[in-house]
């Protein structure tokens, strides 16, 4: 029954399922997958962003034109840990370590997060990449 605390919802993107009788539902998320679902919304809201809840959100997204540099790194660690902790009670954040990567098209910080589901006691990985724009004449 611990389970239960954890919830039932609307699946994140929503999407249509088939059920077998030709009926159409909505695609739904329980228990562990709808945690991660909020940690993914979480993750990619950026504060401000809905107009009822301004404080729902991350702030990694006021980062987005800085530099990759250790600070950079360091202020998007913080800023994933406390915006789980603010809006996710369900979870304990392990450990976040962000690394930095590189392509033709810009920087590429991979957000790798460590989580334990409070109820069940389970432990998961969760990969966030994060993109940093190129300054022009970069």
């Amino acid at each position: 029954m611990t389970k239960l605390f954890l919830g039932q919802g609307l699946g994140f993107p929503i999407q249509l399922r088939e059920d077998g009788s030709k009926k159409r539902k909505l695609q739904t998320a329980e228990y562990e997958e709808s945690v991660r679902q909020s940690i993914l919304i979480i993750l990619g809201t950026a504060k401000g962003e809905r107009v009822m809840r301004p404080d729902f959100g991350c702030d990694i997204y006021d980062l987005v034109f800085e530099m990759q540099t250790a600070t950079t790194v360091g202020r998007i660690s913080q800023a994933v840990q406390d915006a789980l902790l603010r809006l996710e009670p369900r979870i304990d954040v392990l450990d976040v370590q962000v690394s930095a990567e590189s392509d033709g098209n810009g920087d590429r910080l991979i957000v790798n997060l460590r989580y334990e589901v409070r109820a069940t006691n389970n432990a998961f990985n969760l990969v966030y990449p994060f993109y940093l724009e190129r300054s022009v004449g970069q």
